[in-house]
């Protein structure tokens, strides 16, 4: 396992190191997310877990490489990059597209046979066998804008500087073709518990899409839902890390 002192892996960031830690969690982000968005939750739960907050490329600190526009490219490299940090009994936490990410790379571990996360929670992130029938990805620059703003997690101030727009599109478009061009099979499961986190109002990810997630597991499902929508956790944030560390206290 990498140390702490090891920062040089892009994939990840580790805001609050620890190398003594019971547990750790795997934080994959929403569309258009990076790490640095998860960071009050890295720093609320350092206590009980080493957190890797996943920085996926073409964003931030890994601007200049190249974007992975699926769902199953995303996952075949964080399988490959988590297999060194098995360590610790691993819990990931995906949050919008980040669940779909986060299921694929239990999948991934599980399909090889090797250890991987003691429990998944999906945030946020309708059932993987659920039809995608939108195209966001297809439209043109300022109407994706407008529709990344309109759902949260997007500093409306963005569409009001085209340099901006200009850094943070590609990787906009990137991941909105992972989750609009994703197929899951309605039989595909994990053998790992899954946890649904849902907010109540959320218009894309609404509480029936979310809570069948059921239909993806052999381990057991049960969900939590929040006031607010798609970005409840920004809000919520003490609610759910209560959450989060009463499973890594059990």
């Amino acid at each position: 396992m990498p140390s702490s002192a090891d920062v040089d892996n892009p994939w990840f960031r580790r805001y609050n190191p620890s190398d003594s830690a019971p547990a750790r969690v795997v934080i994959f982000p929403h569309a258009g997310g990076s790490a640095s968005y998860y960071l009050e939750y890295a720093n609320a739960l350092a206590p009980y877990a080493d957190v890797l907050a996943v920085q996926y490329p073409g964003r931030q600190n890994r601007f200049t490489e190249p974007t992975i526009s699926s769902i199953d490219g995303l996952a075949e490299e964080l399988f490959r990059e988590l297999r060194d940090w098995t360590d610790l009994p691993l819990t990931f936490f995906g949050h919008s597209m980040g669940a779909a990410v986060a299921f694929e790379t239990a999948r991934r571990f599980e399909r090889a046979g090797l250890k991987g996360p003691v429990r998944l929670f999906v945030s946020a992130g309708r059932a993987p066998s659920l039809p995608r029938d939108t195209a966001v990805h297809k439209l043109p620059d300022g109407e994706l804008m407008e529709e990344i703003v309109r759902l949260g997690g997007t500093d409306d101030r963005i569409l009001a500087v085209p340099a901006l727009q200009e850094l943070v599109l590609p990787a906009l478009r990137a991941d909105y073709t992972a989750v609009e061009t994703y197929r899951c099979a309605p039989d595909a499961t994990v053998s790992v518990p899954i946890t649904g986190l849902i907010g109540e109002t959320d218009p894309n990810a609404t509480v029936e899409q979310v809570g069948q997630w059921d239909r993806h597991t052999t381990g057991g499902y049960d969900q939590r839902i929040f006031p607010g929508g798609h970005f409840y956790l920004a809000d919520r944030t003490d609610e759910v890390v209560r959450l989060l560390v009463d499973h890594l206290r059990g």
